[in-house]
């Protein structure tokens, strides 16, 4: 550590150095990050001064988990390498998995279909003309024993992105683990069930807020006491960001989320220490390479301060926050595709760099399509070049103590501060979205980011910048529409072959617990086991809860 002399003279130093700079010779008057923090010429120890290693950096695996939460990194194990896949019927979707697995992926991630993350049957006119173009179609049990024909649910950890109709479909990979005869203990995933930010950015949500949260801590309650492996929530950055948040927004609101799910759990009943360990958290990782890097750290730090000093927790699981990671979807271009490749793999060291637990690499054809095989292939291949060829695995933290980095973080975590005191202003996250806050400053983003890039003052390659006349010709998923066809007959077997007079007392008995106040999983998982239909479960709770028709506007 410098001396406060040597410091004097690192100030004295950098002064006179920055005096003899000449600023017209730079290539832009101002250096910005995605988040309008502005980046210096250069960064010295005066910039980390007021930093105590110990207090706000520490050691790897120890509080405040700056620098990781496992003392070994990735010395001791890697990151999950979990792609995200999902298309047309549960039997394509099953062979996709298999081969992905073969290649060396070690966790499974479920992309479903439009009509599956609105709570409709494939055959609900509703959900028309959606079948498995952005994910696979659930809708029962049937499904389920389909998607993972041949995969033992106890030697794979599944994540499942899906959110309003959460508990249900959870409840269906409950039932078929039951079917597989493996003990619920030793079941492990994530289901992503964060319906918050589905009001603040993705649009998702049926319900109004307060029966959706309801629906979250039911879950987060049964995995406590039924599923210890199982994180019954992943706190998602991911869409805010794709809606057009910067990082630093990203980072709060994300964060500002997991704090209300702690509040509405403890309002519950539970204990601090007997759930928080298993909260998890998805974040996005964007081009900006530093400054996503900042964003994973501060992000640890400020979990683990808040969840010991304003929640009182004790355990060290409950102050480190977990995080999966998928590179930027919306950074990807359909222009010059090929160099999507280059971008992923930038993305996806920032979140190794940055010390994910598990991570998805984007196809570089997303622009246009879900990923065909082989690109899927070559973005699962992305992430075992740098666990293996680069070098960065090899010890923990690697740019911990960068002058620029510190501060970046430090940036991030002050930044994130000063919104959640604008959150807690207006009464909380709910208030705070129903009023239309969040989704503002969220287009706020959005529209300056596309005006600086209109401005070419920031540089996209191959789209306002290094654009080339030449047509994109690179192979494409295409669902097979004959699929739907062949689905929905599969669905109605389901329906005519199921004792309906089981499934009928199955809905009721949700139907009252839905009603009261009772843990509706018991209920979801025995309507599963029946064979009742995702729709016909969703149903019931719009009968009781109602939608959501929010009253904000610009």
């Amino acid at each position: 550590m410098d001396s406060p002399q040597d410091l004097n003279k690192i100030l004295e130093t950098s002064a006179r150095w920055r005096d003899k700079q000449d600023a017209s010779s730079q290539r832009k008057p101002e250096f910005k990050t995605p988040s309008q923090v502005t980046v210096d010429q250069v960064y010295t120890p005066e910039n980390n001064a007021s930093n105590s290693y110990l207090a706000d950096q520490g050691m790897p695996g120890e509080f405040p988990y700056l620098r990781g939460v496992h003392a070994s990194g990735y010395r001791g194990r890697l990151w999950t390498m979990r792609m995200f896949a999902g298309f047309g019927r549960p039997e394509e979707t099953n062979a996709r998995f298999k081969f992905l697995l073969e290649q060396g992926q070690t966790g499974l991630s479920v992309a479903f279909d439009m009509p599956t993350l609105y709570g409709y049957d494939t055959d609900d006119p509703r959900g028309a003309g959606e079948f498995g173009t952005c994910g696979v179609a659930v809708s029962s049990l049937a499904d389920m024993e389909t998607l993972f024909d041949g995969i033992k649910l106890d030697g794979i950890t599944t994540s499942m992105t899906i959110n309003s109709p959460a508990a249900i479909i959870w409840a269906m990979y409950i039932a078929l683990a039951e079917k597989q005869g493996v003990s619920l203990d030793r079941l492990g995933g994530t289901i992503q069930n964060d319906i918050l930010k589905e009001y603040i950015a993705q649009n998702e949500y049926i319900f109004p807020p307060d029966p959706s949260v309801r629906l979250v801590v039911d879950t987060v309650e049964f995995g406590t006491k039924h599923i210890p492996r199982w994180n019954p929530i992943s706190i998602s950055g991911y869409h805010i960001r794709e809606a057009g948040s910067n990082a630093i927004q990203e980072l709060a609101f994300t964060l500002a989320d997991g704090f209300e799910y702690v509040r509405q759990t403890l309002d519950r009943g539970l204990k601090i220490d007997d759930f928080a360990p298993r909260l998890s958290f998805f974040f996005n990782s964007h081009n900006n390479f530093f400054e996503e890097v900042g964003k994973f750290r501060a992000a640890r730090r400020i979990w683990a301060r808040v969840m010991q000093d304003t929640f009182g927790a004790k355990d060290p699981k409950s102050h480190q926050l977990r995080f999966h990671a998928q590179t930027s979807g919306q950074t990807l271009t359909a222009q010059q595709p090929e160099n999507n490749v280059v971008r992923v793999s930038f993305q996806a060291m920032a979140a190794v760099l940055g010390g994910c637990q598990s991570l998805h690499t984007n196809g570089k054809d997303e622009a246009w399509a879900l990923p065909s095989e082989e690109a899927a292939l070559q973005a699962l291949r992305t992430q075992q070049i740098i666990a293996h060829e680069t070098g960065i695995t090899d010890t923990v933290d690697p740019l911990g103590g960068s002058y620029f980095l510190e501060t970046m973080t430090d940036t991030m975590e002050a930044a994130s501060h000063e919104y959640f005191q604008r959150i807690d202003d207006l009464g909380g996250v709910i208030p705070a979205l129903e009023t239309g806050f969040l989704q503002r400053e969220i287009a706020d983003a959005s529209y300056l980011y596309q005006l600086e890039e209109d401005r070419r003052e920031r540089i996209t390659v191959g789209v306002n910048e290094y654009r080339t006349g030449e047509g994109t010709e690179i192979p494409l998923l295409r669902v097979d529409r004959e699929g739907e066809k062949k689905q929905i007959e599969s669905l109605n077997e389901v329906r005519r072959t199921r004792d309906n007079r089981e499934v009928s007392q199955r809905l009721k008995a949700l139907e009252q617990a839905a009603k009261g106040a009772e843990n509706t999983m018991p209920y979801l998982v025995e309507a599963a086991k029946s064979y009742a239909t995702l729709g016909e479960m969703m149903d019931v709770f719009r009968d009781v809860f109602g939608e959501y028709n929010p009253s904000w506007g610009y």
